[in-house]
């Protein structure tokens, strides 16, 4: 009976010995998000990586820079400004989404030198006019699933193996802050229309990274609108067109971006080095920074 009991005991040490450890038969959790930019949520998820971080408040930068054209009918269109620039946000978690808080800088520069503008010579008036450069504070916006358009989607098409390009076409038209009875050398009209394009190029295997809060993003960004304010150029027909690229980085690289611009807004609004505290409304513009700063 003792004998019996003894090798039952021994075959259950050995088969309990020779069972697999429960923690290494699980598989391991996936590296990958397998993100589906044709699910909603998916694609909600992908762009809050793209245009700022998984991890919540961490600031990212997008900069760029680029030339400006003045577009007339009837005329040889025509390279007049250059420009620096760069946003910086963060993403923080909100009902229904997310929601992207931003501050937005743009140096108006010499196309030659490269030299931040404190005045313009005109060519179109003769006039030496006042440079006013872009100050945006906030540039907030909501992410949601269920949004005011409907539910969320944002574009997207793959390029070869391993890139995505997310797009943004973004048409405004809206009544302008600056009526033309009241600005009249610094309104083209009392309908605000433009249009803002944004492309946004990434890897796909990095977005499915898991171990990555962020990608790195490369852009493209087009802006088609009126004369700026400051130009003082009334309602004479014709826009300006914005083209130009640049790409994302950490909030840890401000200083990579070219000197020329961090040193003029350390000098002028060192607030500007980092992204809104909170979320606030409405936001800030060119047209309304304007009459802020030239009220009537």
């Amino acid at each position: 009976m003792k004998t019996n009991v003894l090798f039952l005991l021994i075959c259950l040490v050995f088969f309990t010995s020779c069972k697999e450890n429960p923690q290494e038969s699980n598989p391991t959790k996936s590296s990958t998000l397998g993100l589906d930019l044709d699910s909603p949520e998916d694609n909600l998820t992908a762009f809050v990586k793209v245009r700022g971080s998984l991890t919540e408040g961490e600031e990212v930068i997008y900069y760029a820079n680029g030339t400006i054209y003045a577009f007339v009918d009837g005329e040889r269109d025509k390279p007049i400004l250059g420009y620096e620039m760069y946003n910086i946000g963060k993403v923080l978690k909100a009902e229904g989404g997310y929601d992207l808080l931003t501050n937005e800088v743009l140096l108006y520069t010499d196309l030659k030198t490269g030299e931040v503008l404190e005045t313009f010579n005109n060519p179109y008036t003769n006039k030496e006019n006042k440079v006013l450069h872009v100050w945006n504070s906030p540039v907030n916006q909501e992410f949601r699933m269920q949004g005011k358009y409907g539910e969320w989607g944002i574009n997207h098409n793959k390029y070869g193996k391993d890139r995505i390009c997310m797009n943004a076409d973004v048409f405004l038209a809206y009544p302008s802050p600056l009526k033309v009875a009241d600005y009249p050398e610094n309104s083209q009209s009392d309908l605000y229309e433009a249009v803002e394009l944004f492309q946004f190029f990434f890897s796909e295997s990095e977005l499915n990274d898991a171990s990555k809060p962020s990608t790195e993003v490369d852009i493209s960004w087009t802006r088609i609108g009126p004369w700026l304010p400051w130009m003082e150029m009334g309602q004479r027909p014709g826009k300006l067109v914005y083209q130009g690229a640049g790409y994302k980085l950490s909030e840890n690289d401000y200083d990579e971006m070219p000197a020329a611009l961090r040193n003029y807004v350390m000098a002028n609004k060192p607030e500007y080095r980092h992204a809104p505290t909170e979320y606030s409304s409405p936001n800030e513009t060119s047209w309304t920074y304007y009459k802020k700063m030239n009220p009537k």
